[in-house]
């Protein structure tokens, strides 16, 4: 393997503004030695940079893209080229003429509380003073962030190549990339139609051009560029005063997928309203072969005349001034989606040194490349980036057929008011545990994670709701993806016995002479203990913060079972592993039944020739037995708070265990249950959800799982980190909602004392309790008692913080 040199070389394939802003940020951080690649002229290389019309909204759902998009904007605005600001903050203003667009925008405020982003709902009378084209009489309201506005890419471009290349970077057009060097699995170098260029490091930041830059490398690049609808009216007299080239909001009329800003006399127009145009990468033109079709670039197709008409009804609808204008120029302009709408970062873990800097809008673009430039640099980026990770998406998910499905689906949806538990609806089902025909005749209603189908409830207990009594009644956007069986599962889990489905759980199997050391080394908690043991652990990066969280089952000496949560975990092992550590992902080949419930241990005792009393087989111990004819790995793990075992075995081996179970258990009531149920179980013990209540943005104790680190043992990842951290300044911090009939999800600002101090990450009505818990970031040394306020689509819901856990605090329900 090659050896990095103190000033690494870097190569960037593509000179649009990602590829600029990561010129920028690597010089700014040292590493001068840059050459950036670009097929195209530049400062216009014809890529999706070259057309964007520059509209940059930073309040996102997404903590991660919020936080992009602010840096960029913070950046763009301190750019400037011959005194003309690289960012034009005109404000944001979207608008709702629906009432479920005016709830939606209500949470969309919510989000810019909770990540820092200052916006207000406004009267439709406001709107109309922000955007007098406007039909006022079509408004109920609006969204409006003062900050937002116009990026100018070309210009933040240009200013980035000059302060890039006055420390050392050059930039060099008309250099096609052909193929990528490489040896002994790290990448070497760039070849090109004019040259090779040696390099310690890559990034493909080549936008839709990302998969055949892929290709090259070996590495698959999960990205799908579709074609999208810009136009552009002639003069209109009511803009002929104008002097600007934009005075008013970027303005969002997504009930109709459309979009609208200023350019001085005229009105820029853009449409996600049509049929998704998908475009082939590989078959996208070269610069000057796209010029001598009489396209502008590359990335501009020709305008589709049919799939315009709908949209133009409608922004005439909207702006009544437009009913006498016409369409001056129109074009469709290529850009990237991914499966899940995100950017795909990262360095890979199959060609190292080959970083992936793709999918990535003007909106989010500076932001981006400072974190990639952070990872590079400093082994880490500041923010949590786990929605962006390349690792992210199952095997599964990375077909070329499901990139495509999905990317479409992904523009067709931009707009769409998208429920936090809205499953998609195609591919599916796609993966499914060996229970899934029992289910389905259980009626199970299934959502989809990681393309698992996972059953929420069940109608088969529907019956049980009648015993419940009454209960709140909810909200219409609450209730959505919610059934009151939930609450019969819960009450079931608490008093019997049910049966759930852990299959889509990640296990991977970890073996070899070097397992223990390597396993003790990379997590937090101490590992040394006989076979037989389960430790609850930390996956920890060198700052102390968290990566993921573990259960590890040692069952042999050299053997390890690891429950995890996502590929970023393999991939993070395996990039750590030694030779003498073998390491593979176990979970498409096995299966895993959570049996929980008081009345656990009355059925799975008389199937097992094993003693499972709490004297023989005690709390977090594993051991291999049989239930009926079927070998299991049973752990005794109880994720809902209540006495159990989760049982393993292999895929084929999994309809008769769970046939086993529903059999003996008929005379005991036991029934299948959850992920809604498990939910509010597992909020109401106060067990953290790796990736939503937990990131690498937190450290362990502030986390509330410094349980899971024993900083008296010997070196382990994370651990100097740790050692030199200071007082806690902010903790997660449980609340309970002091109306019985309140719920809120998640996302949603905190208040105390009136301003905005947190937000929340898990929430569920804890139905044992009687009351919505709601986890939080909150600052630290908040006392029981002290009283705060959710914001919940626009109403501030009072709230109490809680002492930890709310439910069985001395576990004598797990430990019997």
């Amino acid at each position: 393997m090659s050896s990095t040199p103190e000033i690494p070389r870097v190569v960037v394939i593509g000179a649009g503004i990602v590829g600029c802003s990561l010129a920028d940020e690597l010089t700014a951080r040292g590493w001068t030695d840059i050459t950036v690649l670009e097929q195209g002229p530049l400062p216009a290389p014809g890529g999706s940079t070259s057309h964007a019309p520059g509209l940059v909204f930073q309040t996102n759902a997404s903590k991660t893209l919020t936080a992009l998009a602010r840096y960029t904007v913070e950046k763009f605005t301190s750019l400037d080229v011959d005194g003309v600001s690289c960012f034009h903050q005109v404000g944001g203003l979207e608008l709702a003429t629906t009432p479920e667009r005016l709830a939606e925008l209500h949470r969309r405020a919510g989000y810019a509380a909770s990540w820092g982003v200052r916006g207000e709902i406004v009267s439709a009378a406001r709107c109309k003073e922000l955007w007098p084209l406007i039909d006022e009489s079509l408004i109920l309201g609006g969204f409006h962030t003062p900050d937002d506005g116009l990026a100018r890419a070309l210009l933040a471009s240009r200013a980035q190549m000059a302060r890039a290349g006055a420390r050392g970077a050059r930039f060099l057009e008309r250099h096609t990339v052909t193929g990528i060097e490489r040896e002994d699995g790290r990448v070497t170098g760039v070849v090109t139609d004019r040259g090779t260029f040696p390099a310690d490091h890559v990034v493909s930041a080549a936008g839709f051009w990302g998969p055949v830059i892929g290709r090259m490398a070996g590495i698959d690049v999960p990205l799908q560029p579709l074609a999208h609808q810009y136009a552009r009216t002639g003069p209109l007299p009511e803009l002929s005063d104008a002097t600007a080239e934009a005075s008013k909001p970027i303005l969002r009329f997504q009930d109709r997928d459309l979009y609208f800003r200023e350019h001085t006399d005229r009105i820029g127009i853009g449409s996600y309203a049509h049929r998704p145009l998908p475009v082939d990468p590989f078959a996208v033109l070269p610069y000057d072969e796209a010029r001598a079709r009489n396209m502008d670039m590359p990335s501009s197709y020709p305008f589709t005349e049919e799939d315009w008409a709908p949209s133009w009804a409608d922004c005439r609808q909207l702006m009544p001034t437009l009913r006498d204008a016409e369409i001056e120029a129109g074009f469709n302009g290529v850009f990237s989606f991914t499966p899940d709408g995100m950017p795909v970062l990262g360095e890979s873990r199959r060609l190292r040194g080959f970083w992936l800097a793709e999918a990535v809008w003007v909106t989010h673009s500076a932001g981006v490349a400072k974190a990639v430039a952070e990872w590079m640099v400093d082994g880490r980026p500041s923010i949590d980036l786990h929605e962006c990770d390349l690792t992210r998406f199952e095997e599964a998910q990375r077909s070329p057929s499901y990139v495509l499905e999905r990317g479409a689906q992904q523009f067709v949806e931009v707009y769409d008011v998208i429920h936090p538990l809205q499953p998609m609806e195609r591919p599916r089902p796609l993966r499914v545990s060996p229970f899934h025909a029992r289910q389905q005749q259980l009626g199970a209603y299934f959502l989809e994670g990681g393309g698992w189908e996972r059953p929420h409830w069940y109608e088969a207990n529907a019956p049980l709701v009648d015993a419940l009594g009454p209960l709140p009644a909810r909200d219409a956007w609450s209730a959505r993806h919610w059934s009151p069986v939930a609450a019969a599962e819960a009450k079931a889990t608490r008093e019997g016995v049910a049966l759930y489905d852990m299959t889509p759980l990640r296990r991977l199997e970890v073996t070899g002479p070097g397992s223990l050391d390597f396993l003790d080394r990379m997590t937090s908690n101490n590992l040394r203990k006989k076979p037989g043991a389960v430790t609850y652990s930390l996956l920890l990066d060198a700052s102390g913060g968290i990566r993921s969280d573990l259960t590890v089952a040692r069952l042999a000496p050299d053997r390890f079972q690891v429950g995890a949560n996502s590929p970023a975990d393999l991939d993070w092992l395996l990039r750590h592993a030694p030779a003498d550590v073998h390491i593979r992902d176990i979970t498409s080949g096995t299966c895993c039944v959570g049996v929980w419930g008081p009345r656990a241990r009355d059925l799975v005792q008389p199937l097992t020739p094993d003693d499972f009393s709490h004297e023989a087989f005690g709390y977090f111990r594993a051991r291999e037995t049989y239930i009926g004819h079927v070998p299991v790995t049973a752990m005794r793990l109880s994720y809902v708070g209540e006495l159990g075992w989760e049982l393993y075995t292999t895929a084929d081996l999994g309809l008769r265990l769970w046939d086993t179970l529903w059999e003996a258990g008929r005379e005991l009531g036991v029934i299948a249950a959850g992920r809604s149920a498990f939910n509010s179980l597992r909020l109401e013990k106060g067990y953290r959800a790796w990736g939503v209540d937990m990131t690498d943005e937190h450290d362990p104790f502030e986390a509330g799982v410094g349980f899971a680190v024993r900083m008296d043992r010997d070196d382990f990842v994370g651990k100097a980190a740790l050692a030199g951290k200071g007082e806690t300044t902010r903790r997660l911090t449980p609340l309970l909602l002091d109306d019985p009939a309140a719920v809120v999800l998640g996302k949603e600002p905190v208040y105390v004392d009136g301003l905005p101090a947190g937000y929340v990450t898990s929430a569920s009505y804890g139905y044992t309790l009687g009351r919505c818990v709601a986890y939080a970031w909150l600052p630290a040394g908040l006392p029981t008692g002290t009283g705060v306020h959710i914001e919940y689509v626009g109403e501030k819901v009072p709230a109490t913080v809680a002492d930890e856990p709310l439910f069985d605090p001395k576990m004598t329900r797990i430990r019997r």
